[in-house]
């Protein structure tokens, strides 16, 4: 048996048959309930990494944030785009919280019809801490 194909033999020995060939999970057992959902509509929506770090645009076309974040609410208590207005290079950045139902997201840009000043007027949106 050649180095190669020894070393080959290890790593698949090691993973599986190192951890019992079964993988545990940590922690209390949750239950998932599963609902089937059409493919088409599951893929005609936007990804939320995608969506993250993208920029905002005014009605009229000006550039008035970015989201810096995306929030689910439990319960389907609604989604909320956690934009950031203001600030240079991320430093004096002021976030606030905008239903996502809001924003007009496109494949060229996502606009959200508002004053980038009333934005800025809006409280500060600060993160619970878990």
């Amino acid at each position: 048996m050649t180095t190669h194909a020894a070393m080959l033999a290890a790593v698949l020995a090691l993973a599986g048959f190192g951890a019992g060939g079964f993988a545990h999970a940590q922690g209390a057992p949750q239950s998932v309930t599963v609902q089937r959902t059409a493919t088409v509509q599951s893929g005609s929506g936007y990804r939320a990494s995608k969506l993250t770090g993208a920029d905002v645009y005014d009605g009229n076309g000006g550039k008035i944030g970015t989201i810096d974040d995306l929030v689910l609410m439990p319960q389907d208590q609604g989604a909320f785009a956690i934009l950031s207005v203001g600030g240079f290079l991320g430093m004096g950045k002021h976030l606030v919280a905008v239903p996502l139902g809001q924003l007009q997201i496109s494949s060229r840009q996502i606009v959200l019809p508002a004053d980038k000043d009333a934005l800025k007027a809006m409280p500060t949106f600060s993160y619970a801490h878990d």
